[in-house]
């Protein structure tokens, strides 16, 4: 499973070193999803992940910007600065799709590895 991450990760930064920061988030989702594909993994992106609420079905809950073979759930950003709220959120979709991994990358940072990328495992 830290290999799945390595890998996103890794993928992540070649993207940042080849387009930089300043781009809108689509822009990297894109690149991104096309890297991961090309590397063989399962992409799904824009996936609607509905919650349960007192025995009701809310299907606008969130959409998963990319889950990546049904283990990872990446959540992107391209803005100045990432805020505590977007670590809560992130763990939210987590604890609500199940899906035990999450990584949040904030592709608007000069530098990726050391601002822009968090991990984490449920």
């Amino acid at each position: 499973m830290k290999d799945l991450i390595y890998k996103v990760k890794g993928c992540c930064l070649d993207i940042h070193r080849v387009l930089g920061p300043g781009l809108f988030e689509k822009v990297y989702q894109t690149a991104l999803v096309y890297e991961l594909r090309q590397s063989g993994f399962n992409i799904k992106t824009e996936v609607k992940i509905p919650i349960i609420y007192k025995g009701i079905k809310i299907d606008e809950g969130f959409r998963a910007d990319i889950i990546v073979d049904d283990n990872l759930i990446v959540e992107l950003k391209a803005i100045e600065s990432i805020n505590p709220i977007h670590h809560v959120q992130l763990k939210t979709y987590m604890a609500l799709s199940g899906i035990p991994m999450g990584l949040l990358v904030n592709f608007n940072t000069a530098n990726l590895f050391k601002d822009g990328i968090y991990s984490w495992h449920l």
